[in-house]
């Protein structure tokens, strides 16, 4: 579970300020700016996979299997012949898309019922604070497990899983930082006016509690890209032949003493990954005054 503390702020800031206000904050924090230029490396190596290679990541080539790194395949080949660097490469489109999808959909799901539940208090937060106790109280891996297990594999499937999996932490967590918001002046003025709860949550509460959900998403993205490798390592999550970098380790493992590479090469680029996330949204928790506590995911 985690909190996050933030201090209440006095009025909500104007979107241009906003903009000043977040340029400043990235200039200024140095493992903020790493971490956003590691994961900005790895989107543009994604998205031009098609010209740094011209091989076919799932093409199979049984007269060039288990070849060492070489000037035609610079990583090697792994037991099928197909070219590792290739598959690792395209694995980032794969490990991005869903990734990224899965955390959208899981922020924004947890921000607005999380500011809806600061917001109306009562018996609705009291009854959606037992269920998400319900939830929280299952591992993570094991809610996974039975979701993919009971609707099957495939990038929908593993999206919804996530979502059931991270929504009611971020839930907790945008809670938290929303109950700062609701007291202030400017939301009872809003509640005076007869303004409806949408309305108040996107005029007065959102903006003033950007700061928490940019640092909520950059650390869900880091976890729930393990999560997805995971699935993938343990046959739950990519289906072969497609690249993704928790398939590629499991395949290569029983031959990671002939062609280390295909195992150590999806491992460093996951890694690179999960580093780049955990640098930015550490660099922007500091730099915005959130206050992280991470007690397990």
């Amino acid at each position: 579970m985690t909190t996050l503390d933030t201090a209440p702020v006095a009025a909500p800031a104007a979107a241009p300020a906003r903009a000043v206000r977040v340029w400043r904050t990235l200039r200024s924090s140095r493992a903020a700016v790493i971490g956003l230029s590691v994961v900005a490396v790895h989107v543009l190596i994604a998205l031009l996979a098609p010209l740094l290679t011209t091989y076919d990541p799932i093409a199979n080539s049984a007269d060039e299997a288990l070849l060492g790194p070489s000037r035609q395949h610079w990583a090697g080949t792994d037991q099928y012949g197909r070219d590792v660097l290739a598959r690792v490469l395209y694995g980032g489109r794969y490990a991005l898309g869903v990734s990224v999808t899965a955390t959208l959909l899981t922020v924004a799901l947890g921000t607005v019922i999380g500011c809806a539940a600061a917001l109306r208090g009562g018996r609705f937060d009291d009854v959606l604070g037992r269920i998400l106790d319900a939830v929280l109280s299952v591992p993570a891996i094991l809610t996974l497990l039975v979701v993919v297990t009971a609707l099957g594999t495939g990038p929908s499937v593993i999206v919804l899983a996530i979502a059931v999996v991270y929504v009611p932490q971020v839930v907790r967590v945008v809670r938290g930082a929303a109950l700062a918001v609701v007291p202030q002046d400017y939301v009872t003025a809003a509640r005076a006016r007869g303004e409806g709860t949408w309305a108040i949550l996107r005029r007065e509460i959102l903006p003033n509690i950007t700061d928490v959900v940019c640092v909520e998403f950059a650390m869900r993205a880091s976890w729930v890209v393990l999560l997805i490798s995971s699935l993938s390592f343990l046959g739950f999550g990519a289906d072969p032949p497609t690249p993704d970098w928790g398939l590629m380790v499991a395949e290569n493992r029983t031959a990671i003493t002939v062609v280390p590479m295909a195992s150590l090469a999806p491992i460093i680029a996951l890694a690179t990954l999960v580093v780049g996330l955990n640098l930015a949204a550490d660099g922007l928790s500091k730099a915005w005054g959130v206050d992280r506590i991470r007690e397990g995911s």
